[in-house]
């Protein structure tokens, strides 16, 4: 993928606990509680786009800390890919959340 083709995606776009200027650029209704990157690139997969997953990569205002990020295939404006990733992923933690093991 060429540079022009490709958006950078970090899961604290998506990170429910962190402010909008911390780094969050979704509705607090499309965020998701400590999204992973394996969760954002399964999300990815399913909505279809190419993508490469960088894990040793750190968001700049958090250096501290390597979450990774994705470089997803750029067919339409980032804002777009942003608000689709976010509901792939609500539908992700949903399932997850449904298969974990009830506690007595």
């Amino acid at each position: 993928m060429k540079k022009l083709d490709k958006a950078i995606i970090w899961p604290i776009y998506f990170d429910v606990a962190r402010t909008r200027k911390d780094g969050r650029r979704v509705a607090k209704s499309l965020a998701v509680q400590m999204p992973k990157i394996d969760e954002l690139k399964l999300a990815v997969d399913r909505l279809g786009l190419k993508n490469e997953v960088r894990l040793e990569a750190h968001f700049p205002k958090r250096p501290w800390i390597k979450s990774g990020m994705l470089l997803v295939e750029k067919k339409e404006a980032k804002e777009k890919i942003i608000v689709k990733i976010a509901k792939q992923l609500i539908r992700i933690k949903n399932v997850q959340a449904n298969n974990m093991p009830k506690k007595s």
